[in-house]
């Protein structure tokens, strides 16, 4: 999305990061909480929105985020867990780079003393809560990464108790999805462009077209 301006006196700027891991899901219930921050008093800067693995640092529109941030936005995500399911310190290296210009982070579900902080004098006061808003955090990203371990162990677990069952057929392939990969790939569109298109992995489109049956 092209960055737009805004005016001075507008003090609340949100860049808004949408994200879902699969193919399979949409980003529907999180796109409401664009709705909900202009009903806050946020002035939206951009949307921008991917499907990507969590556990990757370098994702290209949460990139393009941190690269658009201006002294003071707020980056706002549904849930922790749509910014990174990261190692901590892996997390707090991209947390890191937002701080480092100038912006905040802004989770509905996480405490934030933002604002407090602005408007206190009390120098001691503004250290503790900036401290307390610190361990907040990291006790949230911690469990992010914590969560998304535990969901795969879960799952590789489901997978062999099926497997031993004989009742494991793997995930089913969206087939509406592939064929519109392989219309794309016959009008010699570049694998690059067909992920860009469709909004789906590079990893994906090879693996739709890897599979196609010979002419």
């Amino acid at each position: 999305m092209n960055q737009m301006h805004y005016t001075q006196n507008q003090t609340k700027i949100a860049r808004v990061y949408l994200r879902v891991s699969t193919d399979e899901q949409n980003l529907e219930r999180q796109e409401k909480l664009i709705e909900e921050i202009k009903k806050q008093g946020f002035y939206i800067a951009g949307v921008y929105s991917e499907k990507a693995s969590g556990t990757i640092q370098n994702r290209p529109e949460l990139q393009k985020l941190i690269n658009d941030l201006q002294t003071n936005d707020y980056v706002v995500a549904e849930k922790i867990d749509r910014i990174c399911r990261l190692p901590l310190n892996q997390a707090e290296e991209l947390i890191n780079k937002i701080k480092e210009k100038g912006a905040r982070l802004y989770i509905p579900d996480i405490i934030d003393f933002s604002e407090i902080i602005d408007n206190t004098d009390n120098e001691i006061g503004k250290i503790v809560l900036d401290s307390v808003q610190t361990i907040i955090l990291k006790i949230a990203l911690q469990m992010a990464y914590e969560d998304y371990q535990t969901r795969r162990k879960r799952q590789k677990e489901g997978i062999e108790i099926a497997k031993a069952q004989n009742k494991y057929n793997g995930r089913r392939p969206n087939l509406e999805l592939h064929e519109k990969i392989l219309e794309l790939r016959e009008g010699h569109f570049t694998i690059q462009k067909i992920a860009s298109l469709l909004n789906v992995s590079i990893s994906t489109v090879k693996r739709v077209i890897s599979k196609r049956p010979p002419i």
